[in-house]
């Protein structure tokens, strides 16, 4: 069950509404990079989550907040487009019919779709996509992954600050950048407290005697002029794990060229594929026809 308190976790105010911003701000919220991404996956993470409670009740308290970040950048948005129509109408009228120059970088759907509201899309309009939400039901898995989505949206955070002078948007992103530190750090300090040792490879419940170890803790070089300059702390000396020992080699083909059978009849392909029309069948066809 989910309760809202009916108040912003921070201010958010705009001194001087800007369309062009809000659909900037977008990306913040349906993009990649956004708050939509960060609360849905943390939410499945916990829902799907099996272990200690601690870890699930984390991960729905931080998703939770994310729920509010989402609004407090669709408030965002909505103060930026407020009186916005009125000047796009009058940019359609004075313009060249070309959309992209009329709305001088807006977003018609601002308008035509949200009624001067926010949107589940990115800065570009396209809707959000559930398929980037990962929850594996590893938990350090899911962590990596969680840093990712941190460190990205943080990045984007600190572009949207440097994209504007209005200084009530800039305190609303200088909060959500700090809120971004915060969770990159308690990503992180789940892996720690989880151990390196005993945390990877994940999964660190597959047993290492089924891999193929002779290939475990090599680095592949493909340059086929031998001159990489992939050299560093994974070419040599012990594995992150503790498990192994890091060294080099040359890529070298074992596997032999692929050989596939000739094209299924079924599926159509052509007779230089190794196709055979089905003699047989016809003339058995025949045969029951004329009997």
């Amino acid at each position: 069950m989910f309760y809202h308190d009916g108040k912003l976790q921070y201010h958010v105010r705009v001194d001087k509404p800007n369309p062009q911003f809000a659909k900037l701000l977008q990306q913040a919220i349906g993009g990649i990079e956004g708050e939509m991404r960060v609360c849905l996956q943390y939410l499945f993470q916990a829902w799907n989550s099996r272990g200690p409670q601690k870890y699930r009740d984390m991960l729905l308290e931080t998703g939770t907040e994310e729920i509010a970040h989402i609004e407090m950048l669709a408030t965002a948005v909505c103060l930026n487009l407020e009186g916005s129509s009125t000047a796009v109408k009058d940019e359609m009228v004075a313009s060249n019919p070309m959309v992209e120059a009329v709305m001088g970088g807006r977003d018609p759907r601002h308008i035509l779709s949200a009624g001067l509201g926010a949107m589940a899309a990115d800065a570009n309009g396209v809707p959000f996509n559930g398929s980037w939400v990962v929850s594996s039901g590893n938990i350090a898995a899911d962590m990596h992954a969680n840093v990712m989505a941190e460190t990205t949206g943080r990045v984007l955070a600190t572009r949207l600050y440097e994209m504007t002078d209005d200084a009530g948007m800039k305190d609303m992103l200088a909060f959500l950048i700090a809120r971004d530190t915060m969770h990159q750090n308690q990503w992180m300090a789940v892996l720690e407290e989880l151990g390196v040792n005993q945390t990877y490879p994940i999964p660190n419940s597959f047993p290492e005697s089924l891999q193929n170890q002779d290939v475990a803790y090599k680095f592949v070089t493909t340059r086929v002029d031998g001159d990489s300059m992939a050299r560093g702390r994974w070419t040599e000396g012990t594995s992150i794990d503790g498990k192994g020992i890091f060294t080099v080699e040359p890529g070298v083909p074992v596997g032999g060229v692929p050989k596939l059978s000739p094209a299924d009849k079924e599926v159509h392909g052509q007779v230089e594929q190794g196709v055979r029309p089905d003699d047989g069948f016809i003339d058995k066809v025949k045969d029951f026809i004329t009997s």
